[in-house]
Formats: C-alpha cells, structure tokens, sequence
C-alpha cells in the first residue's frame, strides 16, 4: 500500500488491554457482559471476528438491528492476547508482495491460528472512507485463548450504539461523534506479513 496509514490499527486502548467489539443474538451477549465471561454457548472451535472499530462494528451489525446482531459487545482484552494473534495472522486473501506466491500464502493460511481482514472503515453515515480497518479472525486455539484467557472485560454498548444511532438520524452530527469511542493507532509496530 502506498499510504501507510491506510491499514492502520485504530482501536481504544490502554497500556495493557485493547477494546474490541462483536455483536450477537441478545440470548449470548446479554449473559456474557452480565457474567464478564463468554457462556458455554459460545463455541469455542468456530472462527470468531473481532473488530476494534466500532463503527465498522456498526456498519456490520446494522446499529443492532440485523438479526442475532442485536447485542453489541465491548470486549476489553489483554494486548498481549491481541498481539500473540496477530503476530501468528495471515491475511485471509493472497495479496502479491505480501506473499511470495499463491502456494506459500495457501500453506500459511492452513498453519495460521489467525486472519487479517482490512475492510474499508466507516464515517457516522457509514460510507466507506479511504483507510483500512482491522478485522482479527480467529480459531482453534486463539478462538479458545480469546474466550477463556485473553478476556479482560465485556461490556454491553448495546443502548450506546443505538443514542449514537437515534443522533446520526436526527441530523445531530457532532453529538453523536462525541459519543464515540476514542479509537487512537495502536503500537502494533510492522505487520509486514499483513500488508501493513
């Protein structure tokens, strides 16, 4: 990419967690943040998105509309969880400079316990805007590190998202941004196996 802060990790943080978000059926998300823990519903074998942007987040779950999306998560986990996966990540798709070919990206894919996405990030009005924001997939044993290890916190912004939601429909603009959660670039360092 020649701009590079186009695929720039953009999330809340502090000097020992990172701030994530998912959306589910409020049957899940509403006893994970009650319990501050992920129930024994959640499948830990699936692969599992996590997005530290949240309103890519929302773009995604339509403001908590879209079905089994009506419960939005804020989960705080530890960077060094956030890390690991990353550092073990493969782009989901072959890109060519990042990869030495599409064999060497399929391998590394198999082996990779982690994904990388970088999807276009959204204003208010969730347009796309020109940089990348960070999807993190992850399975196998990152899905069950995350779940049982890494989690920190999990925070229901469920009635968040939809004042932000009713302001962005009344045309109030700035008071919906300053509601927003302060996502700052985070100190991931190079991810040249990402494309970043």
């Amino acid at each position: 990419m020649s701009d590079p802060n186009s695929r720039l990790i953009r999330a809340a943080h502090t000097d020992t967690t990172v701030t994530v978000y998912q959306a589910y059926a409020p049957a899940l998300g509403r006893p994970a943040a009650r319990d501050q823990r992920f129930p024994a519903a959640w499948k830990r074998e699936r692969m599992t998105w996590i997005k530290p942007s949240f309103l890519w987040m929302m773009y995604r779950c339509g403001w908590a509309t879209k079905p089994d999306q009506e419960t939005v998560l804020a989960v705080e986990i530890t960077r060094e969880g956030f890390d690991h996966a990353l550092s073990r990540a493969c782009l989901s798709h072959y890109e060519p400079g990042t990869h030495t070919d599409r064999a060497a990206w399929q391998a590394a894919l198999r082996q990779a316990p982690a994904r990388v996405q970088w999807d276009p990030e959204r204003d208010l009005h969730l347009n796309p805007l020109p940089h990348r924001s960070l999807q993190l997939g992850l399975s196998g044993p990152a899905s069950r590190a995350y779940a049982d290890e890494w989690t920190v916190a999990i925070r229901d912004v469920t009635p968040l998202a939809r004042e932000i939601h009713a302001l962005v429909r009344a045309g109030e603009d700035d008071a919906a941004r300053a509601l927003l959660p302060v996502e700052t670039p985070y100190p991931s360092g190079p991810l040249p196996h990402l494309g970043a």
